[in-house]
C-alpha cells in the first residue's frame, strides 16, 4: 500500500510514514482534549459582570470551593452589621413642633424597629388623623406625657435636628439620635457627647426608617408599614414633588406590597384631600404659623432670622382669595416672633405650582434677589414661582444663596 502510495506521489517510505503518524497523533490528542473538556463541564453560572457573560465551572474549581480548609485559616469572625444601636433601644422617637404626617409615621417607624416610643411633639394635623384612622393605629402620646413618667428617658430627634423646631420640654443633654432628611443649616442641635446621626438627602424621613428596616432584615408590620408609605407620600407630593430620589419610588413599591395597598395614587389623593380639608376651616393665624420654620442668617451686609411658613392644599385659590387678612397675620407674626422677613408660600399639590405671599419691602426686595423670575402682581403682594413648591429643596436654598451673596434689607 505505502509502495502505491510512493508511485503516486513520488514521496519516500519515511515521508508518507512519518506524515501519517504526525495525523493520527494530533487525532488522538483532539480526542483527548474532548474527553478532558466533557469530564470537567459541571453546571453553568453567569459571572459576575454587567454583560451575564456564561462560562463553565470545572470540577477543580467545585472541590476548590467547597474544600473545608482548616480553622487555623478562618480566624476572622463573623460580624452581624446589622444590629440595633445600643443607644436608640428603648428611646422615644419624637418629631418637631407643628408635627406634620412625616415625622408621626416616621417615629412610629423608628420605635418599631429600634424597641423604643413614639411620642408627639405637637398636636397633629387632619392628614395624620387620616393616615392613623386608615392603618387602625392610636394616636401617640404627647412628648410632655412621656416625660411626666420618665424625665430622664433617652430621646431620638426625627423629622428634624434645628433647636427652635423642638419643644422646649425635651433636655438636649438626653438627645441621644438624630434620623432626619433635612439639611444642616441654622441653630443645629449641639450636644456633649457624640450621638448617633443618620441623615440622607432623602424625599421623606420615612424613607430612612424603611429603608433601615431591610438592611436590619426586619419587615415592618401592616400598620407600621402603612403609616411610613402615608408619610412618604405625604412629603414627596405623591413622589412628584422635587425632593423625590429613586430611594423614596423604591420603599413605596415595597411599602405598598407589605400593606397590601392595590392602589397607591387613591391613597395619595385620599391624604392630600385629608390635608386641604382642614385648611378649609382654618383660622388665617393656623394658616400661617401652621407649618413655619425660622433660618438664622449672618454676613457682612444682613443678619437677622428669616420666617417661612408653607400652606400645602389641593385648592390655592381658595387661601388666595384671602389674601388681606393673611398679609395682616404674617405682618403680626413677623413683629411677634421678630423676624427680619417673614413668607408665606401657597403650593398647590395637585398642579404642583408654588405662589409667595409678600406683605412688605424686605420681603418684596429678598423673593426678587431669590428668584428673579418670580412674576408679581400690580401690588406686588404676590409672586408666581412656577413649579417651585418645596421649602427644601426650592424655597430655602435660593433665599440663602440671596442673602449669602451680599443681600441687605431695605432701610425703610
Amino acid at each position: 500500500e505505502m509502495r502505491d502510495c510512493r508511485r503516486r506521489s513520488g514521496q519516500s517510505p519515511h515521508t508518507i510514514f512519518f506524515n501519517f503518524l504526525l495525523t493520527a497523533t494530533a487525532s488522538i490528542i483532539i480526542i483527548v482534549l474532548c474527553c478532558l473538556s466533557l469530564l470537567l463541564r459541571t453546571n453553568q453560572y453567569y459571572d459576575d459582570d454587567s454583560h451575564g457573560n456564561v462560562r463553565i465551572r470545572s470540577i477543580i474549581e467545585n472541590v476548590l470551593r467547597d474544600r473545608e480548609f482548616p480553622m487555623a485559616i478562618t480566624t476572622v469572625p463573623k460580624v452581624d452589621l446589622f444590629v440595633v444601636p445600643e443607644s436608640l433601644k428603648g428611646a422615644v422617637f419624637v418629631g418637631h413642633l407643628v408635627t406634620d404626617l412625616d415625622s408621626v409615621g416616621g417615629a412610629i417607624g423608628a420605635a418599631a424597629l429600634y424597641g423604643g416610643k413614639a411620642a408627639l411633639a405637637s398636636e397633629i394635623n387632619s392628614e395624620t388623623a387620616f393616615a392613623l384612622e386608615e392603618w387602625g393605629m392610636e394616636k401617640p402620646p404627647t412628648i410632655e406625657e412621656v416625660l411626666k413618667e420618665n424625665s430622664d428617658v433617652k430621646i431620638c430627634l426625627v423629622d428634624y435636628q434645628q433647636t427652635t423646631q423642638m419643644n422646649p420640654i425635651i433636655n438636649p443633654a438626653n438627645v441621644v439620635g438624630v434620623i432626619d432628611h433635612h439639611a444642616l443649616q441654622s441653630k443645629t442641635i449641639v450636644t456633649d457627647r457624640p450621638i448617633l446621626i443618620d441623615v440622607r438627602p432623602w424625599g421623606s424621613m420615612s424613607t430612612v426608617i424603611a429603608h433601615t428596616f431591610l438592611t436590619h432584615q426586619r419587615r415592618p408590620s401592616i400598620e407600621v408599614a402603612g403609616m411610613m408609605l402615608c408619610a412618604i407620600l405625604s412629603d414627596t407630593l405623591n413622589l412628584q414633588g422635587p425632593t423625590t430620589t429613586e430611594w423614596d419610588r423604591q420603599m413605596v413599591t415595597v411599602l405598598s406590597e407589605i400593606a397590601q395597598v392595590e392602589d397607591v395614587q387613591l391613597l395619595a389623593t385620599q391624604l392630600f384631600n385629608a390635608k386641604s380639608k382642614e385648611l378649609a376651616d382654618m383660622s388665617v393665624h393656623g394658616l400661617v404659623t401652621g407649618d413655619q420654620k425660622s433660618f438664622s442668617f449672618e454676613t457682612e451686609h444682613f443678619e437677622g432670622d428669616v420666617g417661612f411658613a408653607v400652606v400645602e392644599t389641593t385648592n390655592d385659590a381658595v387661601i388666595i382669595d384671602r389674601l388681606e387678612v393673611l398679609l395682616a397675620e404674617i405682618l403680626a407674626c413677623k413683629k411677634e416672633r421678630e423676624f427680619s422677613v417673614m413668607f408665606l408660600a401657597v403650593v398647590n399639590i395637585v398642579s404642583l405650582k408654588g405662589t409667595l405671599l409678600l406683605c412688605g419691602p424686605a420681603e418684596v426686595s429678598l423673593a426678587r434677589a431669590a428668584f428673579p423670575d418670580g412674576i408679581s402682581n400690580e401690588g406686588s403682594t404676590l409672586m408666581d414661582l412656577g413649579k417651585r413648591v418645596s421649602r427644601k429643596k426650592d424655597y430655602i436654598p435660593a433665599i440663602t444663596q440671596a442673602i449669602q451673596g451680599g443681600w441687605s434689607k431695605p432701610k425703610n
